[in-house]
C-alpha cells in the first residue's frame, strides 16, 4: 500500500524536478535519470517508460525543446533538452503551487 502512495506523491512532482534538472543545461534522457536518482538519495529512480512521458509532454507544451546531438566517433547521436523561458516560468509557478500544498498538509498532519 506504501508503494501505492508513494508513486502517486512522486507523480505529482516529476514536472517540476524534470525541469528543475535541465535549468542549468541540457540533457539526455538517461542523464536526467542519474542524475534525478544521484540528487535524490534514490527516492526518485526513474525508468524509461516514467521519464520519456513526462519529457515529451513537457515538449509539446513548450516548457522545453530538444535537439539531437551528432554521432562523433563511436558515440551515437543523443536527443538532450533543454528548458525553455516558459518552461523557467512554469518551474517557478509549480514550485509556488508545491509550497502551497506542502505547507497546507503539514498543518493538517500537526494538528492535535
Amino acid at each position: 500500500m506504501r508503494e501505492k502512495y508513494e508513486q502517486q506523491m512522486k507523480k505529482g512532482v516529476l514536472d517540476m524536478l524534470v525541469l528543475k534538472l535541465l535549468e542549468p543545461e541540457p540533457k539526455y534522457g538517461y542523464q536526467i535519470i542519474q542524475e534525478m536518482k544521484e540528487k535524490s538519495a534514490d527516492i526518485f529512480s526513474l525508468k524509461d517508460g516514467t521519464l520519456y512521458p513526462v519529457l515529451y509532454r513537457l515538449e509539446d507544451d513548450g516548457l522545453v525543446k530538444s535537439e539531437w546531438s551528432a554521432a562523433q566517433g563511436k558515440q551515437v547521436s543523443r536527443k538532450y533538452y533543454q528548458i525553455t523561458d516558459a518552461g523557467k516560468d512554469a518551474m517557478f509557478n509549480i514550485r509556488a503551487v508545491w509550497n502551497r500544498v506542502s505547507d497546507g498538509v503539514e498543518k493538517i498532519m500537526e494538528e492535535k
